[in-house]
């Protein structure tokens, strides 16, 4: 029960971000969707859902890349 309210708290703040006109909110998006990542993963392995479970790496992957973009990228053109 936890898991999916994690999934359902953190995924839709992340969809919510990605959506918004502000760079400064929109860049949080990537955050968010790691942060839910693991409950993902948990809630598709106790599931045995595995078509689920594989496409959480490539959510996973997805995010990272968002991340990477925003976060890491960012912060060395800013030096």
């Amino acid at each position: 029960m936890i898991d999916q309210a994690a999934i359902a708290l953190f995924g839709v703040t992340a969809v919510w971000l990605s959506q918004d006109k502000r760079d400064s909110f929109r860049r949080y998006a990537s955050v968010f969707g790691l942060i839910g990542q693991p409950f993902w993963f948990y809630a598709a392995w106790t599931s045995q859902q595995w078509g689920i479970f594989a496409l959480c790496f490539l959510y996973t992957w997805a995010w990272g890349k968002g991340f990477k973009h925003n976060w890491i990228d960012r912060r060395k053109n800013d030096t």
